[in-house]
């Protein structure tokens, strides 16, 4: 008996040893984040923050690979089809989680069953931006200018069933307006052809359309959150320009594929919530108008229902689709 319990606790104690000599290991390698977005958009800023952030805390390089499509579906798609060890990490986002689903017919991965969540990182709202030549100074002469032409003013995204796309569509919908939905690849080219003209406006990420706004490259006529954002005190919420029950924001987030070990996730959630805390990371994101969680797991994913609870119905009483 004696010799029975000896080697009872002995087992046990190379089991723990064992785990905890596997999240001590971790990470031995390099680690790939895959940003569902192109560069210079505000996934992609994110994503680039925290990636430098882990990197110094987990001695490990921690890449940023792009790869942009289906409104982020594709670099899911890739992600949930990794090896589930913790070394690739995806940007997922509110509108890749909850929007997607209901927006695509055929969804290439399930964001909820394919993806563990990790950290909830940071939030923030969309702004309402026009191109000069558009003869509106205001939310009201915009939806007066829709109300006239109807189909003939354009929106650009970054991609069907981003918060992007779905901010204007919930503003379509409750302003009573018909305007033509232009998808891009992501933020940064359809930035490009807005400041060129070739589109009439774009509810998009404050962090990638402020420098253009303070240049006098676009026009803001307002923002989608529930207040007023500090980098834009002058500029109304929709709700405020007379959008009753307006409010529309994002978050980004980090994910890992189904499977990946428990202790793992802790280890990267404690990296990542101690990397929003670094000086440099507060600085880059609050001046670019993020604002920081830096949540649980747990608290990641109650965040994931709540947004599929209240983005669904809204994509179906908006009738938007995409293949």
């Amino acid at each position: 008996m004696i010799r029975l319990v000896a080697s009872t606790f002995a087992a046990l104690a190379l089991a723990v040893t064992s785990i905890a000599g596997h999240a001590q290991a971790f990470p031995s390698k390099p680690i790939r984040l895959i940003c569902p977005f192109p560069p210079a958009g505000s996934v992609d800023i994110a994503s680039r923050a925290i990636a430098g952030e882990l990197s110094k805390i987990l001695g490990q390089p921690v890449t940023v690979d792009n790869r942009p499509g289906a409104g982020g579906n594709l670099g899911g798609a890739e992600a949930a089809r990794s090896a589930p060890d913790g070394y690739t990490l995806f940007m997922t986002t509110s509108g890749i989680n909850a929007i997607n689903p209901a927006l695509y017919a055929k969804m290439p991965f399930d964001p909820i069953k394919d993806l563990t969540p990790v950290v909830a990182l940071v939030s923030l709202s969309n702004v309402l931006a026009v191109h000069p030549s558009v003869k509106a100074n205001s939310v009201a002469e915009l939806t007066a200018l829709a109300k006239a032409e109807p189909g003939k003013m354009t929106y650009a995204s970054s991609g069907s069933g981003t918060s992007i796309h779905m901010s204007a569509e919930m503003f379509k919908h409750l302003a009573k307006v018909d305007i033509l939905h232009i998808p891009y690849k992501g933020s940064a080219p359809a930035i490009t052809d807005l400041l060129g003209g070739q589109v009439m406006m774009m509810f998009d990420n404050i962090p990638s359309a402020l420098p253009h706004i303070k240049a006098g490259k676009l026009r803001a006529l307002a923002v989608t959150g529930a207040k007023r954002d500090p980098l834009l005190p002058d500029v109304p919420t929709v709700a405020e320009a007379g959008v009753a029950g307006y409010e529309s924001g994002v978050w980004f987030g980090l994910a890992v594929p189904a499977g990946t070990p428990k202790d793992v996730i802790t280890r990267l959630n404690e990296a990542a919530v101690k990397g929003t805390g670094s000086p440099e990371f507060i600085k880059r994101m609050t001046e670019q108008g993020y604002t920081i969680i830096a949540s649980t797991p747990d608290q990641m994913a109650e965040m994931n229902k709540a947004e599929t609870a209240r983005w669904g119905p809204i994509v179906k009483a908006s009738g938007a689709k995409a293949d």
